[in-house]
């Protein structure tokens, strides 16, 4: 393992080039989106605020630009996969937010051709590895299970993190959080090339969290939730770092369990008719009484008593904090496997 000058200076153009991009289009969009009546409702404040929306645009454009750009650097195909993957991913996405998908496994089922570009360049070169790496137990073969799982784990990991996308700030700083772990795996396992094309979901997800914080001035939508969760499986596949990736997005995996398990089917979390969490007078949250009101990590928050959107929000990402710390630990035992 022997990190370089020049692999320094190239990672923190990267992450800095991102960073730029991102805030530059979705400042844009926060000036421009509400002028053309493209707003979404905050309904977790008294004044029901109009906010900008989609931002996904701003990151899916913002990664791709740079993904391609470490692509013709480096002529890594698996970074071409992960480019490909984000922005099939974003594009879904963006006809959701437009002409809203309302049948709950249309988007998933659309979501399995988000993961394609991951076979089909494999075909031209070694894009995955079948051979999942676990702790102190090493690789795994699953040569005819792992091109299914390939196909699923995009569309799971998608609506995952879409799921997370109920709070200002919730989802961007999840993002930024659980990403961290899959750097250090990566620098760990002396893959360079996959650890500089990771650097832009950190980038573009802390660039956007300036605007998505509480206040939030936009809100990703589905082309930017589904973004940034596509590319976070990509990267976790062609990285070989897939436990530790399940490990520190736990969070978002429980939380869309915890939904699915509760309605007892596939339903867009904006379409469900209970809501799990109640706004009250002085403008805190508390969880509903409702028992139809499906199960969310919120909820279960909340369930000890009232709390503000922006305590909420710290809770989440304290939470994300710690998973990010085991999926650390789970890199450092799986180094023997490697």
């Amino acid at each position: 393992m022997v990190i370089t000058y020049d692999l320094v200076v190239l990672a923190s153009i990267v992450f800095a080039v991102t960073f730029f991009l991102t805030y530059s289009f979705t400042y844009a969009l926060v000036k421009t989106l509400p002028k053309r009546g493209s707003v979404a409702e905050d309904y977790h404040k008294l004044s029901r605020p109009k906010v900008a929306w989609p931002g996904g645009p701003a990151i899916f454009s913002s990664i791709l630009i740079v993904e391609l750009f470490l692509y013709l650097i480096y002529g890594d195909l698996r970074i071409l996969s992960i480019a490909l993957v984000t922005m099939i991913a974003g594009i879904i996405g963006l006809i959701d937010d437009k002409w809203r998908l309302k049948n709950g496994i249309i988007k998933p089922v659309l979501l399995i051709l988000a993961s394609l570009p991951i076979l089909l360049l494999d075909i031209y070169g070694e894009v995955y590895v079948p051979s999942p790496i676990f702790p102190i137990f090493g690789s795994v073969r699953l040569y005819y299970v792992y091109p299914i799982l390939v196909l699923a784990s995009v569309p799971i990991v998608s609506n995952a993190t879409n799921m997370m996308d109920v709070l200002n700030g919730a989802l961007s700083g999840f993002m930024i959080i659980a990403t961290i772990p899959l750097v250090f795996s990566l620098i760990l396992r002396a893959d360079y090339n996959i650890m500089m094309a990771t650097l832009p979901l950190i980038g573009s997800s802390l660039a956007f969290f300036i605007f998505h914080r509480y206040p939030s001035k936009i809100f990703p939508g589905d082309s930017g939730s589904l973004a940034l969760g596509a590319m976070f499986c990509a990267i976790a596949i062609v990285g070989r770092v897939e436990i530790i990736a399940i490990i520190s997005i736990l969070p978002a995996i429980l939380n869309s369990f915890f939904i699915l398990s509760s309605v007892k089917r596939l339903v867009e979390h904006r379409s469900i008719k209970t809501r799990p969490t109640i706004l009250l007078s002085n403008g805190q949250l508390a969880a509903s009484k409702e028992t139809s009101a499906p199960i969310t990590l919120v909820r279960m928050i909340l369930a000890e008593g009232p709390l503000s959107e922006k305590d909420i929000v710290s809770n989440i990402l304290k939470l994300s904090a710690f998973s990010a710390f085991l999926a650390v630990m789970t890199a450092l035992l799986t180094m023997r496997g490697i």
